[in-house]
């Protein structure tokens, strides 16, 4: 988390009140063959904007010293970080600079998943369980997919 000029640097308090309001931490469990598993876990923090206030993601992006803005859907435009080393600078900035709404709840679970992982265990079946159990109780608690697949229904009991 580097600013060229300190001064113009954004205030840390107003990128976690922002946050609060309008970022998202996320984690998708996605069928992908190829892996090991046949599932890949997609950890990322993002923030979602209008086009006309990308100005703002551009700065968010500037502090974290980290991730893409991309086009989210139509004219909103989204800061989307992914790099796990990158991931673990923000959960560490939110862990220093504390949320105020469920998302402290979401950080906390998050944070855990990234350590799941840095630990190699979502490259198992029963890590990837566990990581999707988590994942069930963060955000809109939508099940995830791969708690459905045939390679848990036989091993899991909920």
């Amino acid at each position: 988390m580097t600013a060229d000029n300190q001064q113009e640097r954004l205030d840390p308090r107003y990128v976690c009140g922002f946050v609060d309001g309008e970022g998202c931490f996320h984690v998708s469990i996605n069928k992908v063959p190829k892996m090991s598993v046949g599932w890949q876990v997609l950890p990322e923090f993002r923030v979602v904007q209008h086009e006309r206030d990308e100005s703002v993601l551009k700065e968010l992006q500037k502090f974290f010293g980290a991730g893409k803005i991309v086009t989210n859907h139509g004219t909103r435009k989204e800061l989307r970080i992914r790099k796990l080393n990158e991931l673990r600078d923000v959960v560490s900035f939110f862990k220093k600079y504390k949320l105020q709404t469920q998302k402290k709840k979401n950080l906390e679970i998050f944070a855990n998943i990234l350590e799941l992982m840095e630990h190699k265990k979502h490259l198992t079946i029963e890590g990837l369980t566990e990581i999707a159990t988590l994942c069930w109780s963060m955000n809109r608690k939508i099940k995830p997919h791969f708690l459905e697949s045939s390679e848990t229904i036989c091993q899991k009991s909920f």
